[in-house]
């Protein structure tokens, strides 16, 4: 499979006219300003030159130059979220410096955005067929200062994610439905092969420029985006000072109960001297103890009281010249629990479970460390009009559990992952007549990806499984008409997983029931596709439609260590692939602006998680997900947007297996999989010194399942109860160089469940989510 696709892609490039690859060898300069209404500078403006693959973005002062731009006519597009994006066309003459100025109009419109994410090159969101979420700078501030846990900002910001789970990890937290891919610039963070929901907590928000979220199962990054993909894009270094920075320092706590203060510092430095640029930043925090809305302390089960966080970050940059660019980045993260407290189980529907005081069994449980290095070279003109973008990535991670009884002898587990990998992308844009300009990436990506999960005890849990995997790709975008946008791609995965040979955990005492698995290769190859089409001449009705799919290797380590066979060639490790179907649209009247999409999921041997004699096992049968989102926002006044999203998904199994998922024996999928509805609101007043966030989320109920005849629900199956939270963001600038705000997360301070909490269905996870928190910044910038 894999050589007839190279021979079909090397074809397909070949036969194209030399025109349509190859740009003429007379150029151009675009240089101009961006600023808003009030004749001010907007900093960080992408600039697209359609048809021309180049893109830049403007300084501090709203400056920008494109050099090397292709004689002849040329279409410039500005868009800064915020903003409604504008285009000019102007006439290009060899040699020629064209000046180009922009007046831009504040519009709380996505789809006036530009994302890298969606197709691994620069892109608008209005030419986007896919339903695309994007956290903003300014969404960072306001809701990291409600919060700084990171869960809590893509869990309240990303309609179709599930809410934060108020817990290091982030089990249940499910994208559509279904299992998504975390990224850090590219870099998966995810353990797919042993999966640890420990990856949306992986990086600090204090070092996060945006977040881009691509719904809907795609394949564009590899394994494990079933249900979409979050990726964070670390900050980049900004204006030409030889050094700038900001400081922060800050308080947090509960405000009923003791012991709950807890502080934060952060530093960032950034600055370019000459040919390099620089951005540098350390951060500290350590939590107290965390109380729900009666002041009773929370469980310190997989909590996040009484924790210390450390995020280090750095990223160099040296270019070479206008076209080439050398960059490194290192993000450390760890995040490690040392509690004076230990579980008092709750009663399941009656009253919480709780933290008392007394000696925790084991070591401390956390993250211990997430080391991340991203070595990236960028040529804008590698060959012709084609650029180049090569990255060297490697990813350490290690992760400690909370002690188990779940087996015997109980303990600690612990898994570490290590990631290798290198990824060419070239995109060359091409012109096939007058009409019909696009451009094509293509390229490969190989990975290397070892994963192990063992007690810290030194007993195998889950063997060293080495996964490679070597993935061509390419990825046709064409724009008919202007107008028009189609897009078309394939991704050919080619994976060999190496597994070594193991015992299985024993069941009594001698190693009593323990199996000795025979190790071997397992090889996956698939061609998966996508494709969509998008028109996006009126603003006020701009639809898409798209087909996508996703290949994944499922959670490999869950069914080696609940193996009854005696080697992994009888044991059912199917790879799950997704097609996902989708319809949507955005729409710009006025001051009034709504998204919405319907998509559809179906994967013909899914993974739904079951719990049988105390041993986690999983289900495969066919599986259908289904659900919409629907996005307004409304600019009352110019400092003042109101605006929210309401976000439903339902998902089925084939359980018989007859190709009718409404037979009697048929079921819905379980709660850890299938998030409650979620709504969500806010009120936003950006006015000078001045800026208000208040915000609200209700997460609906779901009740699909009945106990067992002792009363007992499985796992996932428990009903979760309504809830709602409010929570309040405020910042002053007191001077130039002086801010100071204030976040209050919890602002009714409610007594309330997290969805986790609720359809596990048992005592010890039964634990209340926060009570009213306070975090108080006073921050710096020089």
């Amino acid at each position: 499979m894999l050589s007839r696709f190279i021979l079909v892609f090397v074809l397909s490039i070949c036969i194209l006219p030399k025109h349509t690859l190859f740009a003429q060898t007379e150029r151009g300069t675009i240089k101009g300003t961006v600023k808003n209404a009030f004749n001010q500078p907007v900093s960080s403006a992408h600039i697209l030159i359609k048809g021309n693959g180049a893109g830049v973005q403007t300084d501090e002062n709203g400056a920008f130059i494109v050099t090397d731009v292709a004689a002849g006519p040329a279409a410039v597009t500005v868009s800064s979220l915020g903003f409604v994006s504008q285009e000019k066309k102007v006439q290009i003459s060899s040699g020629e410096t064209i000046l180009v100025e922009f007046r831009l109009e504040e519009n709380t419109s996505q789809l006036d955005e530009v994302i890298v994410s969606a197709s691994r090159r620069v892109e608008s969101l209005a030419e986007t067929p896919s339903s695309v979420t994007v956290i903003s700078p300014k969404e960072i501030d306001a809701l990291s200062t409600i919060s700084p846990n990171i869960a809590n900002i893509v869990g309240y910001a990303v309609p179709g994610l599930g809410s934060s789970t108020n817990q290091t990890g982030n089990y249940g937290q499910t994208l559509r439905g279904r299992n998504l891919l975390v990224l850090i610039d590219g870099i998966p963070q995810s353990t797919p092969l042993r999966a640890g929901g420990r990856d949306i907590r992986s990086i600090d928000p204090s070092v996060i420029e945006r977040v881009e979220v691509i719904k809907g199962a795609t394949a564009i990054y590899g394994n494990g985006a079933d249900g979409g993909l979050i990726n964070y894009i670390t900050k980049i270094p900004k204006g030409a000072r030889k050094i700038g920075g900001l400081t922060q320092a800050g308080l947090t706590g509960n405000t009923k109960g003791d012991s709950t203060i807890g502080y934060r510092f952060s530093q960032q430095l950034f600055g370019q001297l000459n040919k390099f640029d620089y951005v540098v930043s350390g951060m500290y925090e350590k939590t107290g103890v965390y109380r729900d809305a009666e002041g009773q302390v929370i469980s310190p089960e997989y909590g996040l009281g009484e924790t210390k966080i450390y995020n280090a970050f750095t990223k160099i940059g040296y270019n070479f010249s206008q076209k080439q660019r050398l960059e490194l980045m290192y993000n450390y993260y760890s995040s490690n629990q040392h509690s004076a407290f230990v579980l008092k189980n709750g009663v399941f529907g009656k009253s919480p479970a709780i933290g008392i005081l007394g000696k925790r069994i084991g070591i401390d449980e956390g993250t211990r460390h997430n080391h991340n290095v991203n070595l990236q070279y960028t040529n804008k003109e590698i060959f012709g009009r084609t650029s180049l973008t090569a990255n060297v990535y490697l990813q350490d991670f290690w992760t400690v559990y909370s002690n188990s009884a779940s087996f015997y002898g109980s303990g600690q587990s612990e898994i570490v992952s290590n990631k290798k990998g290198l990824r060419v992308n070239l995109n060359t844009p091409l012109q096939l007549g007058s009409k019909i300009s696009g451009d094509v990436t293509y390229g490969f990506d190989l990975l290397n990806d070892k994963t192990a999960q063992s007690l810290v005890d030194g007993r195998v849990w889950v063997p060293n499984i080495d996964m490679r995997n070597l993935a061509p790709y390419a990825q046709l975008s064409t724009q008919w008409f202007d107008h028009l946008n189609v897009k078309a791609g394939a991704r050919a995965e080619n994976i060999r997983i190496q597994i070594d040979d193991y015992n299985t955990l024993a069941t009594g005492a001698n190693g009593a029931g323990s199996i000795a698995v025979k190790g071997g290769t397992l090889d996956y190859n698939a061609l998966v596709f996508n494709a969509g089409a998008r028109y996006s001449k009126f603003r006020l009705f701009n639809p898409f439609v798209s087909y996508s799919q996703s290949f994944s290797v499922f959670d490999l380590g869950r069914v080696l260590r609940a193996a009854r066979e005696s080697t992994i060639s009888k044991l059912e490790t199917k790879p799950i692939i997704v097609n996902n179907y989708e319809a949507g649209f955005g729409s710009q009247l006025g001051k009034v602006s709504l998204t919405a999409a319907y998509y559809y999921s179906t994967s013909k041997l899914g993974s739904n998680l079951l719990e049988v004699d105390g041993v986690y096992i999983a289900e495969r049968m066919p599986e259908r997900v289904w659900g919409y989102e629907v996005q307004l926002d409304y600019r009352v006044l110019s400092p003042l947007t109101l605006g929210g999203n309401y976000a439903y998904v339902e998902g089925k199994g084939d359980k018989d297996q007859d190709g009718n998922f409404d037979g009697e024996k048929d079921i819905y999928l379980n709660s850890n999989r299938i998030t409650p509805a979620k709504v969500t609101a806010y009120a936003k007043w950006n006015y000078k010194k001045l800026n208000l966030d208040l915000n609200w989320m209700y997460v609906g109920s779901r009740n699909r399942f009945q106990p067992n005849e002792k009363g007992v629900y499985a796992l996932g199956e428990a009903p979760i109860k309504s809830f709602d939270l409010w929570n309040l963001a405020v910042a002053y600038k007191i001077t130039p160089q002086f801010r100071l705000s204030l976040g209050i997360e919890n602002l009714l301070n409610t007594a309330y469940y997290p969805t986790i909490a609720q359809f596990y269905g048992n005592d010890a996870n039964y634990t209340r989510g926060n009570g009213r928190r306070f975090n108080l910044v006073l921050g710096y910038a020089f």
